[in-house]
């Protein structure tokens, strides 16, 4: 893989061909613990240009960061589009289908990090993903058991920014490990106040237990900025990782991809996303 520090201007010009972005609504019983009515909640969901119903499309799940929704890739940042457009456009990547969610319950954007972040784990098994691949044409070709949504686990990945960084660790890898075989955590892995030794265990017990279960990481591709806020932990924590497991390797399922210079901010999660999607699928 060669990483490129900027965006490759190409990227960024008009597209001759656009995909289309839909709106996924669906209902979660994870937050009903009042007896109250289900949340109804939605997402944003990209679909490739000449998206075609009868064939098998792999899948992204892509979360936002903190004190924003679902709105942040597609809606906040259209030139993310684009991007994704170009890249399928030109053969950079195959097309494929992105699901933007929120792990947010409504216009409660001010829970405790550690809540939303670990949380989200139970409505991204129960209802996000079976809500998008009962709806769009996966390789589970519509079949949401839990037994067929395990078996096309190669197919599906998940990534996100910051706080969505930090979820993809903890709702996805550690609890949904048997769900996704790609990993994309972009900018972050506890936080500032998060304590390092325990994320270290964790991320290791989930690739061993993973391993002994039969399901192998694909790739996980962390990403950051030297100027980054959330660099420091990051990077910290993944070379202690890296240090002690005998799974992680570098270039084969495993790298940590670090732009000169780079801040905490969407230029740098785009071109993430960029690398991400040249990884993803392929190995």
């Amino acid at each position: 893989m060669n990483f490129v520090n900027v965006m490759p201007p190409e990227m960024l010009n008009e597209p001759k061909s656009r995909g289309e972005v839909v709106r996924l609504n669906y209902h979660t019983e994870t937050y009903d613990e009042d007896g109250s009515k289900p949340l109804e909640k939605g997402a944003w969901v990209y679909l490739p240009h000449g998206y075609d119903k009868s064939k098998p499309y792999n899948i992204l799940y892509l979360l936002h960061g903190g004190g924003v929704s679902e709105d942040w890739w597609f809606k906040m940042f259209p030139d993310t589009l684009t991007i994704l457009d170009n890249m399928i456009e030109k053969g950079v990547c195959e097309p494929l289908i992105i699901v933007t969610p929120t792990y947010y319950r409504g216009d409660k954007t001010d829970e405790k990090a550690d809540y939303v972040t670990e949380n989200f784990k139970t409505e991204l098994r129960r209802d996000l993903i079976p809500a998008a691949e009962r709806e769009y044409s996966t390789y589970a070709r519509g079949d949401v058991s839990e037994k067929n949504l395990i078996a096309t686990r190669s197919h599906r990945a998940f990534a996100g920014l910051s706080l969505g960084s930090m979820t993809t660790y903890r709702a996805a890898f550690y609890n949904n490990f048997d769900l996704f075989s790609y990993y994309g955590p972009f900018s972050g892995c506890c936080g500032p106040f998060g304590n390092h030794a325990v994320e270290v265990e964790r991320i290791l017990s989930t690739l061993e237990n993973g391993l002994a279960k039969g399901y192998k990481l694909d790739y996980m591709l962390c990403c950051n900025g030297t100027a980054d806020i959330a660099y420091p932990e990051h990077k910290d924590i993944m070379e202690q990782v890296e240090a002690r497991s005998h799974i992680l390797k570098r270039g084969e399922n495993y790298d940590f991809f670090v732009i000169p210079g780079a801040v905490h901010d969407m230029k740098a999660w785009q071109l993430h996303l960029y690398h991400a999607l040249q990884i993803f699928f392929t190995k």
